[in-house]
């Protein structure tokens, strides 16, 4: 079978991402020949449907025919030029429009590769910022534990999950560290709201402390995606704006994972009503086509880099492939998509179907939370539902699910101990049913009691 013929020839020559490679001589790999919609197809005849996004990023659905035909049209253009010095129409139109979709005083766009790139790129920003206006002791960042940021030094730098960071930490760079918002271990007797309110206190007293020192305060608004989707209330994201507003820090939005209507608006941070100095952007951003990701920022920002070129205050910061015009092209035709379809309106409607879906899993007697917000929704197990006490990781539970779910034609990729849905917006109800029956009976395996 050319299925297995693959897998050999993979397995001799590619070292594979997030991925102890000696897992495939148990755990099947999967060559892909094609694709459509939410589904994907291996060269066995065999489907799957996505129900992850291919890692977040796939949001129209696999080869969309609107942005095939527009990365067709640029391909017959240009493919590439440098951007410095240089510029091409698909860059200033996407500019343009990311700019009109957020708050008025972000004004800027500054393209990069990738969402970990686009990080560092935010942090050398903030701290160039502070440099250049003359506040020489700002240095340090402040982040939330159990965030991710990304896996090159300067983002694994503000992340704080071990699995990623701990065999690195001698060479990165030291950051605070503030207890997350996120819900899971709220009490029952108050509010998300007031939970929120309550651990934003930590973070003001860390602020006021420190606030001389330091850079930036990055953040995952509403869903910490790569921390086992544990999710927090939009009025820490106010609290948290109010805050670096008064102690002068800037406040890093990284919507790399959760803007482009995963959490039910274009941008998580709208649910605050708050404007962040900075905002990473990626994943979605091309539907799932290209690497691409952007910086977007404000006036303020932007004017303490521009100066004469002797006072050296220039940001110099680039990738070859900055602002790729193919690239460019992809991401202005998925911000049509969201116009033309209505998307953001009719994702409200999918995840209220999602969320009715799942909604006897509840029930499970080895599941401690099924949590929602907008497309993404998540299943935590464990092995103690009263005391919500976790299975030991080394049993590898979610794995379980995942094959369970790859010889019932469903791609799901667990983090740890907990299974998520975050499937492309061209789902179907009827697919999103599907899902969770195979879920369902994924959870079941998964707690089935080791022999």
């Amino acid at each position: 079978m050319k299925h297995s013929k693959l897998v050999k020839k993979d397995l001799k020559v590619v070292w594979h991402p997030c991925t102890q490679m000696k897992d495939h001589e148990k755990i099947p790999m999967i060559p892909i020949k094609s694709g459509k919609g939410v589904w994907l197809y291996d060269y066995d005849d065999n489907k799957y449907l996505d129900a992850i996004s291919s890692w977040w990023v796939n949001i129209f659905g696999h080869s969309n025919t609107f942005i095939n035909n527009s990365i067709k049209k640029q391909l017959s253009k240009l493919e590439h030029v440098l951007l410095a010095g240089f510029t091409h129409e698909p860059a200033i139109n996407l500019a343009e429009n990311l700019i009109s979709l957020t708050p008025k005083k972000i004004t800027k766009c500054f393209f990069t590769d990738n969402g970990s790139s686009s990080v560092d790129a935010a942090m050398k920003m903030s701290y160039h910022y502070w440099q250049n206006k003359g506040k020489r002791s700002k240095k340090s960042f402040i982040a939330l534990s159990n965030s991710y940021h990304g896996e090159t030094l300067g983002s694994l730098s503000v992340s704080n999950i071990d699995l990623y960071k701990k065999t690195y930490e001698s060479i990165l760079k030291d950051t605070i560290i503030v207890e997350s918002p996120d819900n899971y271990n709220k009490k029952d007797n108050i509010s998300e709201a007031q939970h929120a309110e309550l651990m934003f206190d930590k973070m003001h007293q860390t602020i006021k402390k420190n606030h001389k020192n330091v850079c930036a305060v990055i953040v995952e608004p509403l869903i910490q995606c790569a921390g086992y989707m544990r999710m927090y209330h939009p009025r820490y994201l106010e609290l948290l704006r109010e805050a670096c507003t008064k102690y002068n820090i800037h406040l890093i939005a990284d919507e790399i994972a959760v803007g482009f209507g995963r959490t039910g608006t274009m941008f998580g941070f709208e649910q605050a009503k708050i404007t962040p100095d900075i905002i990473c952007l990626s994943k979605g951003i091309t539907g799932g086509y290209m690497t691409l990701s952007t910086i977007l920022t404000t006036d303020d920002i932007y004017e303490a880099f521009y100066d004469e070129y002797e006072k050296l205050n220039a940001f110099l910061h680039s990738h070859s492939y900055t602002a790729n015009p193919i690239a460019c092209s992809a991401a202005n035709a998925t911000l049509e998509l969201f116009k033309t379809k209505k998307t953001i309106e009719k994702n409200k409607a999918l995840s209220s179907y999602m969320e009715k879906s799942f909604e006897s899993l509840k029930d499970h007697p080895h599941v401690s939370d099924v949590r929602q917000t907008g497309m993404v929704l998540a299943i935590e197990m464990v092995k103690n539902k009263k005391n919500r006490r976790a299975y030991n990781w080394k049993e590898r539970r979610g794995i379980r699910a995942y094959l369970h779910g790859l010889k019932n034609n469903v791609l799901m990729r667990p983090l740890g101990n907990v299974l998520y849905f975050m499937p492309p917006y061209v789902i179907s109800k009827k697919e999103i049913s599907f899902v969770s029956e195979i879920m369902k009976e994924g959870v079941n395996e998964a707690t089935k009691k080791s022999s």
